[in-house]
């Protein structure tokens, strides 16, 4: 039997506390009321995913997050009259009673209508009423309402529904029809003809059928021909093709990415740097591919000396220093409880695998110069003492740029400072004859000799990203590319690897205005370039819900809500599948590929996001088919929990890499 006080609190916690409400007494409401007693049998177990479920009539019950939100909008309090529009299954009204005095709530289906009413009974909720009715012309006889929640889309809001509302009093209801979606309206009553709207944003709802809203539907008849039905929406066919996701820890959740065991390379998306579904899903496909199809390599988008730290303690090789890695902002971006779950298990699993067939965990970026110059002296301090003198003469020159390297830029930008290309060019020569000579397989040599390279790298990077050209994305990308390329040669001829970075870095380039207008490359492009069908570009994507994110370079993190989907978008149009989180194989459906080739907008969120200015900072054109061979969809997703102090481990200080 399953626990479902438990699940209820878990729903509370990621589905709705995550998403940004945070009304206590609709928080208090939302634990207390037992949603499973108010679905239709059978869908028991189902009661707190995170999606709406049938119920009869052709009727739903709606998703708890909307529910949530629609009733924190209404600003609901202890000695409120309700009204609901539109009780379906009860759920709404039960939650709406435990905190409001009385609860009004009108179902023009009569069947409906007994069921809630005999459930509300059955549980205790003395203070609901419910009557079948004409939901659009409101309840005259006990009006006026301080709050009215219509679960329902109509037309326009119904003129008796205003009418009916108390001065003060607050009306959410969906509005809108057809292609251009509805949307969810809060009025609040400022006198006896005044009204002030706010739009809450696009959802979907089943429509709001009666006098004051649309017609009654009347159902196809039985000679009506197939022919002569409406064609399915790019939508429909999207969500008919869909093949949707179970829960992370289900077995059936990997599995379904068991068609990408076989490349070498499998590059894994993000739409955002702050979801922890994102995380969480990419964990789980991981773990797949590594305990059941021999992938060795997990290569992320972080810096190569703090993924090091990362990496010695999950294949049981000794700690370098004491330092901290991920300690650069974005701090979040890996220093988080998703990727602390992960990396304990990579250890775990390890310990059971001989040390040459470990996965490892590897980082594939440039930016961090300074501890990557402190890695190479540190392996030539205990390797060759004389070889260490040079190359801190050799890095001097970069010694006052170490910890602030962008200034590094801007300096020789200016033209009144040296450059220290030939330096470091050939501290990266010295070290990688070093290997040649030293032998290739000594993984200390290799990380030595790769912390060179990227601060040659970066040394480059630095130096050029001040022009504001492709030329900085185009050789940081490279950069990633060229040592994903020495990982799987130092790991053998039969290593595969699984890629975790930005959308931006693993789609390819060349079908998104990065490189149809900027002229700029990416790792997936490389990838297909290089591994042709051996590589899998796998891109993931949401509609709304809440993201950790900074408004500035350099700024504290934010839980920030996600704006829904723009119309026009690949994910808008996901979104309107209906399908809550999905897998889309793009290369099994050449129909619906071909229909999704056109370039559309796709949002991309980075470490900052700036909703206000969302259209112009986070949205470009692509093709999505041709951009990924496959996409992953959640639909509504939740931030990511960053580490804190409440995550330290004890004892763990000198092993740990995230200590605190």
């Amino acid at each position: 039997m399953p626990d479902f006080t438990r699940s209820r609190e878990r729903m509370v916690e990621t589905q709705i506390t995550r998403r940004g409400v945070g009304d206590a007494a609709v928080l208090d409401a939302m634990r207390e009321v037992p949603r499973e007693r108010f679905v239709d049998r059978g869908f028991e177990e189902f009661a707190y995913e995170d999606s709406p479920l049938p119920i009869a009539e052709n009727q739903t019950i709606s998703q708890p997050y909307i529910v949530a939100i629609m009733i924190e909008a209404c600003a609901v309090q202890p000695g409120d009259s309700v009204l609901e529009v539109g009780v379906g299954s009860g759920y709404a009204a039960a939650v709406l009673s435990r905190i409001a005095a009385r609860v009004h709530g009108i179902e023009r289906h009569a069947s409906l209508a007994a069921m809630a009413r005999s459930r509300l009974q059955r549980l205790g909720y003395d203070n609901v009423e419910v009557r079948t009715g004409d939901g659009t012309k409101g309840w005259p006889e006990v009006a006026p309402f301080d709050v009215i929640l219509v679960s329902a889309g109509g037309p326009e809001v119904p003129r008796a529904l205003k009418e009916q509302l108390a001065i003060g009093g607050r009306l959410v209801i969906p509005v809108g029809v057809g292609d251009e979606g509805q949307t969810l309206l809060k009025l609040v009553r400022e006198s006896a003809t005044d009204f002030r709207t706010e739009n809450l944003g696009p959802v979907k709802f089943v429509p709001l059928i009666g006098e004051q809203g649309w017609a009654e539907e009347t159902p196809p008849s039985k000679a009506t021909t197939a022919k002569a039905r409406p064609a399915p929406s790019l939508p429909q066919k999207i969500g008919e093709a869909a093949e949707l996701l179970p829960d992370f820890d289900n077995p059936a959740f990997p599995a379904l990415f068991h068609r990408f065991a076989d490349k070498r390379v499998v590059l894994l998306g993000e739409a955002t740097h702050g979801t922890a579904e994102f995380y969480r899903a990419r964990a789980a496909i991981t773990r797949h591919l590594i305990e059941v199809h021999g992938f060795t390599i997990v290569a992320v988008e972080a810096d190569w000396p703090d993924a090091a730290s990362i990496d010695r303690y999950v294949r049981h090789r000794p700690a370098r220093s004491a330092a901290q890695p991920f300690q650069r902002f974005p701090t979040w971006l890996w220093r988080n409880t998703e990727v602390d779950a992960f990396v304990e298990w990579m250890r775990y699993h390890n310990e059971a695998v001989s040390p040459d067939r470990r996965a490892g965990f590897y980082g594939l970026d440039i930016y961090n110069m300074n501890d990557a110059i402190g890695a190479v002296l540190d392996y030539l301090d205990t390797h060759d003492p004389e070889a260490a003198t040079v190359a801190r003469q050799r890095y001097g020159c970069l010694t006052p740029w170490q910890k602030d390297p962008a200034s590094y830029g801007r300096a020789v930008l200016s033209k009144n400072y040296q450059t220290c290309e030939s330096a470091v060019v050939a501290q990266c020569r010295d070290m990688l004859a070093r290997r040649l000579q030293d032998g290739a397989d000594d993984i200390e040599l290799f990380d030595a000799a790769q912390n060179a390279r990227l601060v040659a790298a970066a040394e480059h990077y630095y130096r050029v990203m001040y022009y504001g050209s492709a030329a900085s994305w185009n050789l940081r990308d490279t950069a990633m590319f060229e040592t994903l390329e020495r990982l799987l040669e130092a790991r053998g001829k039969d290593a595969k690897a699984v890629v975790w970075a930005h959308n931006s870095h693993i789609g390819d380039a060349r079908f998104t205005e990065m490189g149809m207008v900027r002229e700029e490359l990416n790792v997936g492009q490389l990838c297909r370039q290089r591994f042709g069908a051996d590589a899998a570009l796998i891109g993931f994507g949401t509609h709304s819900g809440t993201v950790a994110a900074a408004t500035d370079w350099g700024g504290d993190i934010e839980i920030k809500r996600v704006l829904p989907s723009l119309p026009g978008s690949y994910e808008q149009l996901c979104h309107a599948s209906d399908m809550p989180r999905f897998l889309l194989d793009l290369k099994r459906h050449e129909t619906l590929r071909e229909e999704l080739l056109k370039p559309r907008l796709e949002r991309f969120i980075g470490v900052i996001y700036r909703p206000e200015t969302e259209r112009a900072s986070h949205y470009v054109q692509a093709s999505l088919p041709q951009q990924f061979d496959a996409f992953v969809w959640f639909d509504q997703t939740t931030a990511l929990t960053p580490l804190g102090p409440r995550h330290a481990k004890a004892g763990a200080a000198d092993t740990y890499p995230f200590g605190l």
